[in-house]
Order: C-alpha cells, then sequence, then structure tokens
C-alpha cells in the first residue's frame, strides 16, 4: 500500500489508495504525486505522546477477548432460539412481525432486522470511527450497551418471555458488529505509532529506506499485530468458555429443561462480566491519536454520506474492486485530487462477509437443534472452535512471515475456504448424508471453521488496515 501526506499537516480528506487491495494503473494513481509532495502515509504520529506502549498493545488484544463473540454471537443465539423452540411447542410456529412463522424463520428473520438497523447506524455514525475524536466514545457507549444486553439474561429464561429474548438479541447482535467495526478502525493508527514501524518511518523519511522496503516492513507489522490480536482474543475466549463449562457442571444443567435455561442465561451474563473487565484496559489505556478533519462545509454524517456517494459513482470504473463486491476495494476518482483514490472501506465486505455471517447463523441453528440446545455440548463445541481458531491464526502467520506472502495472497486462500465452507452447506439442500444433518459434521465444521476460515476476519482487518488517508492539497497546492 502507498498512499502519502506531508507529515506536518494534518489529516484531512478522506481519501484513500489501497494497492494490497489492487493495483490500479499507475499512470493514474501516481503521475500527480511528485517527490517534493511525498512522505509518510497518514496514521503516523511521529509526535512521542502517541507512541504505542506494551501494555496499550496488549490492552488492544484483550478487547478482542472481550467481544469475542462467545456469548452474544454464539450462546445468545442458542438462549434464544431454545427459548422460541419450547415457545412455539409441537407445532414449530410463533406470531412473529404479522405472521405466523417457524422458529427457523423467526432467528433469520432477526438477524435481518439487526443488519437493517446495523447498516442505518453504521451511515449514521460511521464516519465517526474515521472523522474527529469521537471513536473511542462510540465503542465505548456500544459496549456498555452490550454488556447491558447480556446481564438483561439474568431475566430471561423461561419461554413465556420469548418476546423480550428477542429484543435483546438483536441489541446485542447490533452492539457486537459496531462494537467489532469501531475496535477495527483504530487499527491502523495503533500499528503505526509502535516504535518500530515509527523508527521505520523516520528511516524512510531520511531517505535511508526505499519505498519498498518501507511498505514491506509496514505491511509485516501490521500482520503481526493483527494476527497476534486474534491468537490473543482466542486465548482470552478460552477462558472464559472454560470458565462456563465449570458454572454448567455445578449448576447441573443436564437435570433438566429448567436448570439448563438458567444455565445459559447465567452464562451469558457471565460474559458480559468478562467483556467489561476484558475492555476497560483498552479504554483507560487507549491513546486517542486524532483521525481525519471533516472535509470543509460537512459534519459527520454529510462526510459518511459523501463517501457513500462518491463509492455508489466510481465503482464501475474498477472491474476488480466491483468483483470484491462494493464494499472493500472501491475507487472513486477525486476531481482536485486528478487520480483514483480508495474509498474509507468498512469491514462490513457485503456479499462475501454477508454469506460468511449468514452460514454461520444457519449452521448455529442446525447445530443447536441437532445437539438439543445442551449447554455443555455446545460449549465443548466452542472450545473446540477456538482453539483450532488459535491454532489457525497462528500457523497462517507462520507461514506468512517464513515466506514472506503478500497480505491479498493469504486473504483468497482464506476467501476460499469460505466459499467451500458455504458449497459443503449447500449441498445439504439434496441429500441428507452430508450438509449439516449429521452430529459428526459440527465437530468437523468448528475445527474447519476455527483453523481455515477464522483467519479470514484477521487478514481483512489487515487488508482495510493497508488504507491511508491523503490531504488533496498536497497535490494540488491548494
Amino acid at each position: 500500500m502507498s498512499l502519502y501526506r506531508k507529515s506536518s499537516d494534518s489529516i484531512s480528506d478522506p481519501d484513500i489508495i489501497d494497492r494490497d487491495a489492487e493495483d490500479p494503473p499507475k499512470e493514474l494513481v501516481f503521475q500527480a504525486l511528485a517527490p517534493s509532495v511525498i512522505d509518510l502515509p497518514a496514521y503516523y504520529h511521529l509526535d512521542d505522546k502517541y507512541t504505542a506502549s506494551t501494555g496499550e498493545i496488549w490492552s488492544y488484544y484483550l478487547y478482542l477477548a472481550a467481544n469475542s463473540g462467545a456469548t452474544l454471537s454464539n450462546f445468545a443465539p442458542t438462549a434464544f432460539q431454545n427459548l422460541l423452540s419450547q415457545a412455539a411447542g409441537e407445532n414449530g410456529t410463533l406470531p412473529f412481525a404479522g405472521k405466523v412463522r417457524t422458529v427457523n424463520s423467526i432467528v433469520l428473520l432477526s438477524n435481518g432486522i439487526a443488519f437493517a438497523i446495523q447498516t442505518a447506524m453504521f451511515l449514521l455514525l460511521g464516519s465517526c470511527a474515521d472523522f474527529g475524536t469521537w471513536r473511542p466514545n462510540v465503542l465505548i457507549v456500544m459496549t456498555m450497551i452490550g454488556v447491558a444486553a447480556g446481564f438483561s439474561w439474568l431475566g430471561i429464561s423461561t419461554p413465556d418471555k420469548w418476546e423480550a429474548a428477542t429484543a435483546i438479541y438483536i441489541l446485542g447482535l447490533i452492539s457486537f458488529q459496531i462494537c467489532w467495526t469501531f475496535w477495527v478502525a483504530a487499527f491502523p493508527g495503533l500499528a503505526r505509532s509502535t516504535p518500530v514501524l515509527r523508527a521505520v518511518a523516520t528511516a524512510y523519511k531520511d531517505g535511508t529506506l526505499s519505498r519498498a522496503e518501507f511498505e514491506h516492513k509496514d505491511s509485516m507489522k501490521r500482520n503481526e499485530i493483527s494476527n497476534m490480536s486474534f491468537a490473543v482474543g482466542s486465548a482470552g475466549s478460552l477462558v472464559v468458555i472454560a470458565i462456563g463449562v465449570g458454572m454448567f457442571f455445578a449448576m447441573h444443567v443436564n437435570d433438566s429443561t429448567q436448570k439448563n435455561n438458567w444455565g445459559l442465561s447465567a452464562f451469558n451474563a457471565f460474559g458480559a462480566a468478562a467483556e467489561l473487565a476484558l475492555a476497560l484496559p483498552w479504554f483507560i489505556l487507549e491513546k486517542r491519536r486524532p483521525g481525519l478533519s471533516y472535509p470543509p462545509g460537512m459534519n459527520i454524517v454529510q462526510a459518511g454520506l459523501w463517501q457513500l456517494y462518491r463509492a455508489a459513482k466510481d465503482i464501475w470504473k474498477l472491474k476488480q474492486s466491483l468483483i470484491y463486491l462494493i464494499g472493500e476495494s472501491t475507487y472513486i476518482q477525486v476531481p482536485k485530487c486528478r487520480q483514483a483514490l480508495k474509498n474509507n472501506a468498512r469491514p462490513v465486505y457485503f456479499l462475501l462477509g454477508d454469506a460468511l455471517n449468514t452460514t454461520i447463523t444457519i449452521v448455529s441453528t442446525l447445530q443447536n437443534e441437532v445437539q438439543a440446545f445442551n449447554s455443555l455440548i455446545l460449549a465443548y463445541l466452542l472450545l473446540v472452535s477456538v482453539a483450532a481458531q488459535a491454532a489457525g491464526v497462528y500457523a497462517y502467520w507462520l507461514v506468512q512471515r517464513r515466506y514472506g506472502i503478500s497480505t491479498k495472497a493469504m486473504l483468497n486462500f482464506a476467501s476460499g475456504t469460505v466459499v467451500l465452507m458455504t458449497i459443503y452447506g449447500l449441498v445439504g439442500i439434496w441429500t441428507r448424508k452430508i450438509g449439516f444433518h449429521s452430529r459428526w459434521e459440527f465437530w468437523v465444521f468448528q475445527v474447519y471453521f476455527g483453523f481455515f476460515v477464522c483467519p479470514w476476519y484477521n487478514y481483512s482487518q489487515t487488508m482495510v488496515s493497508a488504507s491511508s488517508f491523503i490531504q488533496c492539497s498536497d497535490i494540488v497546492g491548494e
């Protein structure tokens, strides 16, 4: 990735180039960049007060353990579907959204409602992740909402409260996804504030390091922090889930349906407490590095809508970006800069990301049914998945570091594993021999998903973090 601004200027227009995602024609992108105006990429804060400490970096890692989804996107959905199934009885249906629907239909529709609300909120708040200094505040507020949703399960453990469970489930999903997005948004500034990359940036600025060497070191350090965050986050999740297993034994969840219901609700509350405890270090130790300045005459909502408009207008000009489906690699042409620039990318990657998340939701729904909502079995399955995730993330990183493989190549491989997983599930429509119908398939799925698919998330994060911001006035002299 190569995108530059004068280090003496503040970050300004939210226009982006990402060579890792797609190499645009160099005559289009770099023709306007004279050596006299090329300096450092944005988010290189050379002020000593922004230098990332070891404690800050580890607190960033721990936040992923806090918001790993062990409860909000795993046991909360299980508790929700469990209560729905009991409330539906033998008929298997309940009135929801003006119609009588099956349990699975209600679960999927609830996910769709959560996604629609998230989309609306990202249009209003998404630019806070990039502009100004509101990103940490949004993360804190949404984390607290997620914690509140987790504790709310203490009052929801009987089938007659399935409607309340629906509301809390949707609220938890929204909180989880927004927290994830705003946590990822802190990544570029944190990575480029490490002492290692600050020294690299200084060497490049002084002319003792080539641009190619600078970009390679920058990319590998971002990959290191990204992979470490997922590895540490997985280890933290393992501890939380292991404690949950102990809770289930102590609560004798296998003795009755009521005890199993209560065990699921109690674990969701425990997960909320763990989330709060593990998130606090990041809230305290984060050095609030400045984001972009708002474009002239725009407020934070207008800036987000402006980004969306530019992407919709110019995405058709670059076919590879369009193939990757609009969200991750869209280049826009900014008239003032007279060059192709990449629009702000959100870690919601539309069709590929949505296919993955939808597949996970469907497989989890089927898994809950096949395993009869047994808390202990589901906890064991999640332990296997998270352990495989930790091993997979580390293995991907070892291979990448050993052979110097690019971020894009690693992401392409991980994306291939996503497609294979969805094809396997699709086959289950026409046969009951395979395609997530048998208990053994879910154990295999958890290993495969954890080891091969989960690294897609951190390499997507690293790919997005390759994006930097450029100040147009550096180019056109305004």
